[in-house]
């Protein structure tokens, strides 16, 4: 259910009460207001159309409302469900820009609607949970999500972190428009079948991708033979986590060497630059 709620400065449809403007703790998190709502779901929709549109999936409708006031105030349009139900349709009617999801939805868990994202569209996807296990993050991150906060959230913090990946978005435009044009990645026996997103071994063989392994070696495929700084790889292959930064592309290199490399092969396919981050070293094939 969908309807608009009216803030200074923003057109809107109809009236709905609101609570007075977010509340922040000393330490800088969300408080949310103690009043009830009168819907589960809505729309804000601000007078300039160039700000970006970004969707929050929370069963919380406090939690809502606060993501709303805070982040409508810094330029930004929202609209918000209660689940993930019409999450695809209110992504091709609302053409949003960047996906909040809590983790725990009503009738299903937030990391299945984000892979039901992923599988459509290349939006960028923050994960908020309550869990603190580092297993959950992992898989989230690997899987489907492109940032896992955990609550309480920093408002200041969230905010950051949405505009980095919206930069990072719109930066990947390019390589998705490149991607959307290529059937497969042939290397060294190997092929990557894009629009399956399955990687075949020389012998013929599927080899299991995560989401992840698969974004970060089509990165590679599309720029052989350059060196591609660890921030690049981040950008390009869509990971992000601002507790392991970086590092987190040497353990997911390390990982596909180990699923495209062999022992007794000649040189690493995926050459370490010291210092600098890392280069595909093999002759790739395009097919178009």
């Amino acid at each position: 259910m969908n309807s608009h709620i009216s803030l200074p400065g923003l057109t809107t449809s109809r009236q709905t009460a609101l609570t007075p403007h977010l509340a922040l703790k000393s330490s800088g998190h969300f408080e949310p207001p103690v009043t009830r709502h009168e819907s589960l779901a809505w729309s804000v929709t601000a007078s300039n159309a160039q700000m970006p549109r970004v969707l929050v999936v929370d069963a919380d409708p406090l939690a809502r409302q606060s993501l709303v006031e805070y982040l409508v105030e810094n330029e930004m349009e929202l609209t918000t469900l209660e689940s993930g139900r019409d999450v695809e349709t209110t992504i091709l009617r609302e053409a949003i820009d960047l996906v909040i999801l809590d983790h725990k939805l009503p009738g299903e868990d937030g990391l299945r609607v984000a892979q039901r994202i992923r599988e459509r569209w290349h939006l960028p996807i923050i994960m908020l949970t309550g869990r603190k296990d580092e297993a959950d993050r992992i898989m989230a991150l690997e899987l489907a999500v492109d940032d896992y906060q955990t609550k309480p959230i920093s408002p200041r913090e969230l905010l950051a972190r949405i505009r980095a990946l919206l930069r990072r978005s719109q930066r990947r435009e390019t390589v998705a428009d490149r991607l959307a044009k290529v059937r497969a990645y042939r290397f060294a026996g190997w092929e990557l079948n894009v629009p399956l997103r399955r990687l075949v071994s020389p012998a013929g063989e599927i080899v299991p991708c995560t989401n992840s392994e698969f974004n970060l070696l089509a990165a590679f495929l599309s720029a052989p033979h350059t060196v591609l700084t660890r921030e690049q790889l981040l950008a390009l292959s869509r990971l992000h986590d601002a507790e392991v930064h970086d590092r987190t592309i040497d353990v997911q290199v390390l990982r596909l060497r180990k699923k495209i490399e062999t022992p007794d092969q000649t040189g690493s396919v995926i050459r370490t630059e010291r210092g600098v981050g890392y280069v595909f070293d093999a002759e790739v094939a395009v097919v178009r």
